[in-house]
């Protein structure tokens, strides 16, 4: 009797695997998450976009192209090429206001730069109640701009001020501040350093409580006075830090405005009238729009040339 055989079975084939998927879309997949993450991106920016669309950019554009045209409200402009600029230029005030902007620029930069310096040295050797110090010095720059300039109007005051009143009491002689075209314009370079100092003595004093504590201490070893480690430990460790204030400042002090706006209204003898200013006589008083434009344009290019090497300095590497 014969029994049933079962059937040869052959080895077991190996699951059958899918074929390689198309090159087009194994990269697809991933572009659409990458343009899916970017949408969202650009979606959450899109406000700020717009903000700087239409407060920043366009007014930049739009006075650029007006610099070029003679345009009063209420008129349609007309294309006048350079004529805007060959008007500003043959102004008396073109050349009083870019001497007077430069000259506050560089006493503000020698002032301005050195007192916030020292102040940061200062506040960073104190060993009680620094924080309270440091509100201090800040107080200013929590003022509203123009409250502090008619507040430094009142103290500059020839008459009842409390400026001369100081002077009086310690026998001295009284000056005629912001009433003199000699004194006007250093006055302004004060009310500014004392308004605008408190952040940048903030970021000096971060600055400095970056420093390594063994530098100083093998200073000293090495018999280092204050002086020495002032000159070869704290400015080549703030170097950097120094140079970024500094451009800032400059671009900062050449758009001074509401110190002469407020206090001195561009005068005495034109002793305080500076670019921004003159831009505001042009277009609120002259209603000269075109001549406004043309100095915003000026003005613009001097600044961008800061801005230019304020980016290239600060720019790193990817």
């Amino acid at each position: 009797m014969k029994t049933a055989q079962a059937p040869h079975r052959s080895a077991a084939a190996p699951p059958a695997t899918p074929g390689p998927r198309p090159a087009g879309r194994a990269a697809a997949a991933p572009l659409r998450r990458r343009l899916s993450h970017q949408a969202r991106a650009y979606g959450f920016l899109l406000g700020g976009l717009i903000c700087f669309a239409l407060f920043s950019w366009y007014p930049a554009i739009r006075a650029v192209i007006i610099a070029f045209q003679k345009y009063t409200p209420g008129s349609a402009p007309e294309w006048v090429g350079t004529a805007n600029f060959t008007h500003v230029f043959d102004d008396p005030e073109f050349g009083a206001a870019w001497r007077n902007t430069l000259t506050f620029t560089l006493i503000a930069l020698l002032i301005g730069f050195a007192v916030p310096f020292v102040m940061a040295l200062v506040l960073n050797e104190l060993r009680h109640a620094k924080a309270f110090f440091r509100v201090v010095v800040y107080l200013p720059v929590m003022i509203p701009p123009v409250v502090s300039a008619l507040l430094w109007k009142w103290f500059y005051d020839p008459g009842a001020g409390l400026a001369n009143e100081a002077l009086r009491f310690l026998h001295l002689p009284t000056s005629n501040w912001t009433n003199g075209a000699d004194t006007a314009l250093l006055s302004l370079v004060i009310v500014a350093t004392w308004a605008n100092m408190g952040g940048t003595v903030l970021i000096y004093l971060a600055a400095l409580q970056g420093i390594p504590g063994e530098l100083y201490e093998a200073a000293e070893l090495d018999g280092a006075n204050i002086w020495q480690r002032v000159r070869h430990v704290t400015v080549p460790q703030t170097r950097f830090i120094i140079l970024m204030l500094m451009l800032l400042q400059i671009i900062a002090t050449m758009q001074v405005f509401t110190e002469p706006f407020v206090i001195t209204g561009g005068g005495p003898e034109n002793s305080t009238v500076t670019i921004l200013y003159l831009i505001y006589k042009y277009a609120f008083l002259y209603n000269d729009f075109g001549g406004a434009c043309a100095l915003s344009v000026m003005l613009l290019i001097v600044l961008s040339l800061f801005s230019a090497l304020y980016l290239r300095l600060t720019r790193t590497d990817d």
